[in-house]
Protein backbone atom coordinates (compact mmCIF):
# COMPACT_ATOMS: atom_id res chain seq x y z
CA UNK A 1 0.00 0.00 0.00
CA UNK A 2 2.91 2.19 0.86
CA UNK A 3 4.12 1.39 -2.40
CA UNK A 4 0.76 2.76 -4.26
CA UNK A 5 0.86 6.01 -2.10
CA UNK A 6 4.65 6.98 -3.59
CA UNK A 7 3.26 5.93 -6.96
CA UNK A 8 0.04 8.23 -6.23
CA UNK A 9 2.56 11.05 -5.46
CA UNK A 10 4.74 10.67 -8.15
CA UNK A 11 2.58 10.99 -10.92
CA UNK A 12 0.73 13.92 -9.53
CA UNK A 13 4.18 15.40 -9.21
CA UNK A 14 5.04 14.67 -12.45
CA UNK A 15 1.38 15.93 -13.69
CA UNK A 16 1.86 19.32 -12.09
CA UNK A 17 5.89 19.48 -13.53
CA UNK A 18 5.66 18.28 -16.89
CA UNK A 19 3.07 20.70 -18.60
CA UNK A 20 5.94 23.38 -17.66
CA UNK A 21 9.39 21.44 -17.59
CA UNK A 22 8.90 19.02 -21.05
CA UNK A 23 6.15 20.89 -23.23
CA UNK A 24 3.09 21.94 -21.52
CA UNK A 25 0.07 19.38 -22.45
CA UNK A 26 1.20 17.53 -25.40
CA UNK A 27 3.84 16.23 -22.52
CA UNK A 28 0.89 15.35 -20.56
CA UNK A 29 -0.90 13.81 -22.84
CA UNK A 30 1.69 11.73 -24.21
CA UNK A 31 2.51 10.33 -20.48
CA UNK A 32 -1.26 9.74 -19.87
CA UNK A 33 -0.79 7.49 -23.09
CA UNK A 34 1.81 5.57 -22.90
CA UNK A 35 0.50 4.86 -19.48
CA UNK A 36 -2.91 3.78 -20.94
CA UNK A 37 -0.86 1.52 -23.79
CA UNK A 38 1.12 0.19 -20.20
CA UNK A 39 -2.69 -0.78 -18.49
CA UNK A 40 -3.74 -2.19 -22.69
CA UNK A 41 -0.80 -4.27 -22.27
CA UNK A 42 -0.89 -5.57 -18.87
CA UNK A 43 -4.63 -6.51 -19.63
CA UNK A 44 -3.89 -8.38 -22.64
CA UNK A 45 -1.17 -10.24 -21.42
CA UNK A 46 -3.27 -11.75 -18.14
CA UNK A 47 -6.77 -12.55 -20.51
CA UNK A 48 -4.17 -14.28 -22.66
CA UNK A 49 -2.99 -16.33 -19.90
CA UNK A 50 -6.61 -17.30 -18.75
CA UNK A 51 -7.60 -18.40 -22.48
CA UNK A 52 -4.53 -20.07 -23.14
CA UNK A 53 -3.16 -18.34 -25.57
CA UNK A 54 0.21 -17.31 -23.35
CA UNK A 55 1.67 -19.75 -21.44
CA UNK A 56 0.87 -18.77 -17.98
CA UNK A 57 3.92 -17.81 -15.85
CA UNK A 58 3.35 -16.86 -12.00
CA UNK A 59 5.99 -13.79 -12.43
CA UNK A 60 4.48 -12.57 -15.25
CA UNK A 61 1.27 -12.51 -14.14
CA UNK A 62 2.31 -10.71 -11.06
CA UNK A 63 4.24 -8.04 -13.18
CA UNK A 64 0.71 -7.22 -15.03
CA UNK A 65 -0.92 -7.14 -12.06
CA UNK A 66 1.35 -4.59 -10.46
CA UNK A 67 1.35 -2.66 -13.38
CA UNK A 68 -2.66 -2.63 -13.65
CA UNK A 69 -2.59 -1.84 -9.61
CA UNK A 70 -0.12 1.19 -9.70
CA UNK A 71 -1.52 2.71 -12.70
CA UNK A 72 -5.25 2.62 -11.54
CA UNK A 73 -6.92 4.69 -8.65
CA UNK A 74 -5.47 7.73 -7.46
CA UNK A 75 -2.64 7.58 -10.01
CA UNK A 76 -4.96 7.39 -13.11
CA UNK A 77 -6.99 10.67 -11.50
CA UNK A 78 -3.70 12.27 -11.47
CA UNK A 79 -2.69 11.80 -15.23
CA UNK A 80 -6.22 13.65 -15.79
CA UNK A 81 -5.68 16.92 -14.48
CA UNK A 82 -8.45 20.08 -14.87
CA UNK A 83 -8.76 21.42 -18.74
CA UNK A 84 -6.07 19.01 -20.26
CA UNK A 85 -8.80 17.13 -22.44
CA UNK A 86 -9.40 17.49 -25.90
CA UNK A 87 -7.30 17.51 -29.01
CA UNK A 88 -4.84 16.34 -29.09
CA UNK A 89 -5.79 13.84 -26.29
CA UNK A 90 -8.84 11.59 -26.89
CA UNK A 91 -9.87 12.42 -23.22
CA UNK A 92 -13.24 14.18 -23.82
CA UNK A 93 -13.85 17.83 -22.05
CA UNK A 94 -16.69 16.08 -20.30
CA UNK A 95 -14.19 14.67 -17.69
CA UNK A 96 -14.63 18.16 -16.34
CA UNK A 97 -18.39 18.62 -15.71
CA UNK A 98 -18.57 14.51 -14.56
CA UNK A 99 -15.53 14.71 -12.26
CA UNK A 100 -17.22 13.03 -9.34
CA UNK A 101 -17.85 10.22 -11.81
CA UNK A 102 -14.56 9.79 -13.08
CA UNK A 103 -13.27 9.58 -10.04
CA UNK A 104 -15.28 7.11 -8.28
CA UNK A 105 -14.75 4.85 -11.59
CA UNK A 106 -10.88 5.33 -11.42
CA UNK A 107 -11.05 4.20 -7.87
CA UNK A 108 -13.20 1.37 -8.40
CA UNK A 109 -10.86 0.20 -11.43
CA UNK A 110 -8.12 0.33 -8.62
CA UNK A 111 -9.64 -1.39 -5.91
CA UNK A 112 -10.06 -4.26 -8.45
CA UNK A 113 -6.48 -3.61 -9.70
CA UNK A 114 -5.18 -3.90 -6.11
CA UNK A 115 -7.12 -7.12 -5.11
CA UNK A 116 -5.93 -8.73 -8.29
CA UNK A 117 -2.25 -7.70 -7.40
CA UNK A 118 -2.72 -9.09 -4.33
CA UNK A 119 -3.66 -12.43 -5.64
CA UNK A 120 -0.79 -12.07 -8.01
CA UNK A 121 1.69 -12.07 -5.45
CA UNK A 122 0.96 -15.26 -3.82
CA UNK A 123 0.42 -16.61 -7.90
CA UNK A 124 0.66 -20.59 -8.02
CA UNK A 125 2.98 -22.39 -10.48
CA UNK A 126 -0.41 -23.07 -12.47
CA UNK A 127 -3.55 -21.41 -12.81
CA UNK A 128 -6.16 -23.11 -10.74
CA UNK A 129 -9.69 -23.34 -10.54
CA UNK A 130 -9.85 -21.17 -7.55
CA UNK A 131 -8.66 -18.42 -9.97
CA UNK A 132 -11.15 -19.31 -12.77
CA UNK A 133 -14.92 -17.23 -12.80
CA UNK A 134 -17.21 -19.71 -11.76
CA UNK A 135 -20.99 -19.90 -12.82
CA UNK A 136 -22.95 -17.77 -10.31
CA UNK A 137 -20.56 -14.96 -10.11
CA UNK A 138 -21.77 -11.82 -9.98
CA UNK A 139 -21.34 -9.60 -13.05
CA UNK A 140 -21.62 -6.23 -10.87
CA UNK A 141 -24.58 -4.90 -12.95
CA UNK A 142 -22.11 -3.24 -15.30
CA UNK A 143 -22.95 -2.32 -18.97
CA UNK A 144 -21.45 0.40 -21.59
CA UNK A 145 -24.15 2.34 -20.17
CA UNK A 146 -22.94 1.92 -16.34
CA UNK A 147 -24.12 0.14 -13.47
CA UNK A 148 -27.42 -0.85 -12.81
CA UNK A 149 -29.10 1.12 -10.15
CA UNK A 150 -28.94 -1.12 -6.38
CA UNK A 151 -26.05 -3.98 -7.84
CA UNK A 152 -24.32 -5.60 -5.17
CA UNK A 153 -20.92 -4.91 -5.13
CA UNK A 154 -18.70 -7.74 -3.75
CA UNK A 155 -15.52 -7.52 -1.80
CA UNK A 156 -13.14 -7.69 -4.81
CA UNK A 157 -10.33 -9.55 -2.44
CA UNK A 158 -12.97 -12.86 -1.95
CA UNK A 159 -13.08 -12.79 -6.20
CA UNK A 160 -11.40 -15.44 -8.55
CA UNK A 161 -8.85 -13.43 -10.44
CA UNK A 162 -10.47 -14.20 -13.87
CA UNK A 163 -13.50 -12.50 -12.73
CA UNK A 164 -11.48 -9.54 -11.57
CA UNK A 165 -10.00 -9.39 -14.77
CA UNK A 166 -13.10 -8.88 -16.57
CA UNK A 167 -14.92 -6.72 -13.94
CA UNK A 168 -11.56 -4.29 -14.26
CA UNK A 169 -11.99 -4.72 -18.41
CA UNK A 170 -15.59 -3.96 -18.04
CA UNK A 171 -15.08 -0.47 -16.02
CA UNK A 172 -12.15 0.58 -19.12
CA UNK A 173 -14.95 -0.04 -21.44
CA UNK A 174 -17.00 2.21 -19.17
CA UNK A 175 -14.90 4.90 -19.02
CA UNK A 176 -13.67 4.89 -22.88
CA UNK A 177 -17.50 5.05 -23.84
CA UNK A 178 -18.07 7.94 -21.79
CA UNK A 179 -14.85 9.70 -21.63
CA UNK A 180 -12.69 9.12 -24.35
CA UNK A 181 -13.26 10.53 -27.75
CA UNK A 182 -11.83 9.17 -31.21
CA UNK A 183 -8.63 11.25 -32.29
CA UNK A 184 -7.99 11.47 -35.77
Amino acid sequence: MKRRTLVAALVALASVSLPAAAGGADALVKARQASMKEMAAAAKAIAEMFDGKRAYEPSAFKAAASTLSARTGPALIAEFPQDTFGAPSAARPEINQARPEFEALARHIGRLADALAAKAEKAPPEITADMRMGAGLPMDGGSLLGKRPGAVEADPAGMPSEHLLHMILQDCTSCHSKFRQKVE
